[in-house]
């Protein structure tokens, strides 16, 4: 009989896989487009006035896109078939919403920055109705950069997003691609 080689990392016991898979790899695909628009945003605004706070919160994005790359392997959990259209839909829309200044960028961040922490929400949610004790890291990390998410909402705010050219329209067209998404 054949054996499997299984990693040494073996997938937490116990744990709801369907539940867990599904939620690392949304999260993943999520940090993956959030990065992808922080580039776009940089390649367009990068020397501008509001580079560094971009930079900033794209540094913030990278961490957590490096951490759901570990928790990828640790749960053995495949990214969304998805990646390469995340990739440049991404990049596409933090350019474009950079090409309408920086208004325009901070209500591109304003708009995904919500949409991330409500959906970081509802998985909190879920954790806790499944066992919060069983799921304590995984709650960690998914407050945390929940947390995080929210301040670059609020730092959006505080750089004039809402006059941005057609903000709410911009706004809602934003946050409908990220539930299609």
């Amino acid at each position: 009989a054949s054996r499997r080689l299984r990693s040494t990392r073996a997938t937490p016991e116990g744990i709801n896989k369907p539940v867990i898979d599904r939620i690392i790899r949304v999260d993943h695909a999520g940090e993956y487009g959030a990065n992808r628009i922080y580039a776009g945003q940089m390649a367009v605004l990068g020397r501008s006035s509001v580079g560094p706070i971009i930079q900033q919160m794209w540094n913030q994005e990278k961490d957590h896109l490096k951490k759901f790359n570990e928790l990828m392997v640790a749960y053995r959990v495949r990214p969304t078939v998805l990646l390469p259209f995340w990739n440049v839909a991404g990049f596409v829309l933090g350019a474009g919403s950079a090409l309408l200044g920086k208004k325009g960028a901070m209500a591109c961040t304003v708009a995904v920055e919500e949409s991330i922490s409500d959906h970081y929400n509802s998985q909190i949610r879920t954790l806790v109705e499944e066992d919060p004790e069983k799921y304590k890291e995984l709650l960690q990390i998914i407050k945390q950069f929940r947390d995080d998410e929210r301040e670059h909402h609020d730092i959006g705010l505080e750089h004039d997003a809402e006059g941005a050219p057609a903000y709410s329209v911009l706004k809602t067209a934003i946050q409908l691609g990220c539930k299609a998404a």
